[in-house]
């Protein structure tokens, strides 16, 4: 399916106020669904020009994804990214993954988002996001403790998070 035919069918689920169907059609199109996902649920909106999704639930439980009524104001290749990370955070919390440590969790989740490992079906975001979101990627790394086990498991990921950002820096000039 094209962009465009996505596009037109989120419209319509939209129009009809169908926002939770649009999001189990979205994660179905793009192969993000897990066994570990209830389903989605409603959060508060931040605001017009702000975005928040969250992955609810126990670690080793089944989550639900918490999305804003406004989902799909915004941008759908932000909204696919939004989605994949917290999809993320689904098998981060599964019996299988059971990734106990939060930074680590968000760390995987905001690389993701930078580099599709786990979702190459994905698009990529634009710079703004791409520039957004590894600072995000840097601040969970420092989060974990300086030379912390941690840190040295994705020490190289790291460097690679801060090549993106120079070369983003670099494109601007």
């Amino acid at each position: 399916m094209n962009y465009e035919q996505l596009q037109f069918n989120l419209n319509a689920y939209k129009e009809t106020g169908e926002i939770l169907d649009a999001a189990k059609f979205l994660i179905h199109q793009f192969d993000l669904d897990d066994d570990n996902f209830a389903g989605f649920g409603f959060r508060d909106e931040l605001e017009k020009n702000s975005i928040l999704l969250t992955a609810n639930g126990e670690l080793g439980e089944l989550q639900h994804v918490m999305i804003p009524k406004n989902l799909f104001d915004f941008d759908l290749t932000l909204v696919l990214n939004m989605l994949a990370h917290e999809m993320l955070h689904v098998r981060q919390k599964s019996p299988r993954m059971m990734i106990l440590d939060k930074n680590e969790r968000e760390w995987q989740a905001y690389y993701e988002m930078l580099f599709h490992t786990n979702f190459p079906q994905i698009p990529t975001l634009s710079d703004y996001y791409l520039k957004f979101f590894g600072e995000k990627a840097l601040l969970y790394y420092s989060r974990m403790g300086e030379g912390s086990e941690l840190q040295l498991k994705y020490a190289e990921q790291k460097l690679e998070v801060e090549k993106l950002l120079e070369d983003l820096i670099n494109k601007e000039k």
